[in-house]
């Protein structure tokens, strides 16, 4: 890269922590993430290619989705930017480590369309509401701070449904995950509970101990199939001989899975859901 570039020519200041700049020999266009980098700099300013403030370097090659985040982050208020830096900085604090740096493109534009959405008079409706607050609790509640921030800076009111998508940036920021894939997540998740329901012919009280059980299982168990993520479990042999009602279920869930994410679901997955099905049925039947 060094003997490409010599340097960035700053092109604009987005933030504090996201400048556009160009390349001084090669003229091409890059985003640059890190933290405080456009603090100190002007629209003029210059940023060596070895500059220690740099954590992320975007080339966005597809010409469509760099057209996209340019005309973003050319369009977005200064002060949706400012609030953007308040949220990462909590988000930085309650989960240090490094985070997803397309947390500082997709969630300035989330907020600007919100606002957009609010001062037009536009519902906001989220059917994962009640879900996310349960099994992202440490997410919401920043999520919770980040609309109020929002709300006093815009003179907007907040609705509690748009915290759960807020929710769904901040967890996307730690764990990498897509936001989009969360959403589908959340969307299999119902329906394998509404399954669950369905062919057990069972009732569990929403938001009770194992209604939360299950559902975290559900969208961690999902996370890790959608990314390929291998878990072992030494106990298969003995949860398919002893929960082999349990596993059959846990079978049908998993072809749903399968038609609807177009992914294939591990027989250890299948297990470890098997045996949270057993649990759940063993504490149903005891409370019956």
């Amino acid at each position: 890269m060094s003997r490409e570039i010599e340097c960035f020519q700053v092109l604009r200041v987005i933030g504090n922590n996201v400048v556009m700049v160009q390349g001084s020999r090669n003229g091409k266009e890059y985003v640059i993430i890190g933290k405080g980098i456009g603090f100190a700099v002007k629209d003029t300013g210059v940023i060596e290619v070895d500059d220690q403030r740099i954590e992320k370097l975007f080339r966005l090659e597809d010409r469509e989705e760099w057209s996209q985040y340019q005309i973003l982050l050319e369009d977005i208020d200064p002060k949706v930017m400012k609030i953007t830096d308040e949220i990462i900085g909590d988000i930085t604090q309650q989960f240090p480590g490094k985070l997803n740096d397309k947390i500082y493109l997709a969630l300035p534009s989330h907020i600007q369309f919100t606002i957009y959405r609010l001062r037009s008079g536009m519902d906001i409706i989220n059917p994962f509401l009640q879900e996310t607050k349960m099994t992202l609790p440490k997410e919401y509640e920043i999520a919770f701070r980040a609309a109020d921030k929002i709300s006093a800076e815009f003179n907007v009111q907040i609705p509690e449904d748009e915290v759960g998508f807020l929710t769904y940036h901040v967890y996307s920021a730690v764990s990498n995950v897509p936001v989009g894939q969360l959403v589908k997540v959340s969307n299999m998740v119902n329906e394998l509970l509404e399954q669950i329901r369905t062919e057990q012919k069972i009732t569990f009280e929403h938001g009770s101990m194992n209604h939360v059980r299950l559902m975290i299982h559900l969208r961690f168990s999902l996370e890790r199939i959608l990314q390929g993520s291998l878990i072992d479990n030494p106990f298969v042999k003995h949860i398919k001989k002893e929960y082999k009602a349990e596993y059959k279920l846990a079978q049908k869930l998993g072809k749903v899975i399968q038609s609807r994410l177009e992914v294939q679901v591990p027989e250890e997955e299948l297990c470890f859901l098997a045996m949270h099905l057993h649990r759940l049925f063993q504490t149903i039947e005891k409370n019956k």
